[in-house]
């Protein structure tokens, strides 16, 4: 357990539950209370509890915050001897501020408000912003976002380019139902870089779902991503995009006369029940293609044609993405973050937590009216998917659902002294 202890971030060994500040008061200071209440929280949410929890715990001490004056109690379970903190989620973490008091700068950084205005804005400091926002970038990504659910099996992938210090960078995004499941940083787009990035993805996944595999995987036509994905899951079904078949075709003979009805018959193609249709679809456009275009358009659509078994396997399984259309919504609003942000600064472990907070406050922070309306009230990507919320208030359910940094925290074996 030690080492697996020394291998998790920090707030690992936290418990976050959420209650207001004035209940909060009432039982801290009552042990009997106090530990009705992590009773009480542990029966109705047992995912934010390490495992040995369920054994029997003890009070070990209660310290008081020399920065907030807030009593924080720790508790030490009987099972494993584990200690854990039990943080109210009305305060941040390591007592930065509290929570009701920051959500507004934090909601506004999902837009890419840069930290300068918003310390104009809010008060405190431009750095001050900074360490409070990339501090979320600790928690794991998955562990966080998928509280009461599976980890979803069909996802989609890409890396969106960014700059670091001046450098090339390879954001590897990972996507689901909505979601930023994936986001790390890796300085190649070769294979090895890619595998190791999106590797953290497949970490993350095993520890929430352990055994966890992908079943299909949407990627563009890059030759490294689809063995990246192929090296973490070997079984997966790897499915390149529709959409950026024709994109190459739109970018590039969109001036051509036969433009639209070229498009129309692309689609129609795309629009097949079953992969046998898609494919009759395809030779049949393959075919008009030589009668009618000439040139690049022609290369390009008969270049589509020839990937149709490519673009079948989107078939093959039930809830297979066979567009990325889901993931360039997602990647959309990480372009313009870190635009308004002038990119990625500082050392890769700095712009790594920054991306991972991005994705964290993407699938949390409150959608518009109009979203919340047509997704039947649930107000953020993170709480479609769990269908479920820990708190009314986008923030407290973002540091609830961080509880243990994300991290499963399943119960230690014996110690063996020899």
């Amino acid at each position: 357990m030690a080492e697996k202890s020394r291998s998790l971030p920090r707030g690992s060994s936290t418990i976050v539950v959420p209650i207001d500040k004035d209940r909060y008061g009432q039982i801290v200071s009552a042990p009997d209370a106090f530990r009705g209440f992590l009773v009480e929280c542990f029966a109705a949410h047992p995912e934010l509890f390490p495992e040995a929890f369920a054994s029997g715990f003890r009070s070990k001490d209660c310290r008081t915050s020399a920065k907030m004056g807030i009593p924080i109690r720790r508790i030490e379970c009987k099972a494993d001897g584990s200690v854990f903190s039990v943080q109210p989620s009305f305060v941040l973490p390591y007592m930065t501020g509290y929570t009701d008091s920051v959500a507004d700068a934090l909601f506004l950084r999902t837009f890419g408000v840069p930290h300068w205005a918003l310390a104009k804005v809010f008060g405190r400091d431009p750095s001050y912003w900074q360490r409070l926002e990339t501090s979320l970038g600790r928690s794991s990504i998955v562990g966080t976002t998928v509280r009461t659910t599976a980890v979803p099996e069909h996802l989609a992938a890409d890396e969106h380019h960014q700059t670091l210090q001046g450098e090339k960078a390879y954001i590897a995004t990972v996507v689901a139902e909505g979601c930023c499941l994936g986001a790390d940083v890796s300085s190649s787009a070769d294979e090895p870089g890619l595998t190791k990035a999106y590797g953290t993805f497949k970490t993350e996944a095993q520890d929430v779902q352990p055994g966890y595999r992908a079943k299909t995987v949407n990627i563009d036509g890059w030759k490294a991503t689809r063995l990246a994905w192929l090296a973490l899951f070997p079984l997966a079904v790897i499915v390149r995009c529709f959409l950026h078949g024709w994109l190459s075709i739109r970018e590039r003979c969109k001036k051509d006369e036969h433009y639209k009805e070229a498009g129309d018959k692309i689609w129609h193609a795309y629009q097949a029940q079953d992969k046998r249709t898609m494919a009759q679809r395809l030779r049949r456009l393959g075919e008009w293609a030589r009668k009618t275009l000439k040139g690049t358009f022609l290369d390009k659509v008969l270049k589509l044609c020839r990937r149709s078994q490519e673009y079948q396997k989107g078939y093959e399984q039930q809830g297979a993405h066979r567009t990325s259309n889901m993931l360039d919504r997602v990647m959309r609003k990480m372009s313009q973050h870190f635009d308004g942000c002038q990119h990625l600064h500082g050392s890769r472990q700095a712009a790594r937590k920054h991306c991972r907070a991005w994705a964290l406050l993407h699938n949390f922070a409150p959608w518009s009216p109009q979203a919340v309306k047509a997704n039947d009230g649930w107000l953020s990507p993170a709480q479609r998917l769990n269908q479920h919320r820990y708190h009314v208030h986008w923030l407290h359910n973002l540091l609830v659902s961080s509880s243990l940094a994300g991290f499963r925290r399943p119960l230690a074996p014996p110690h063996n002294p020899a």
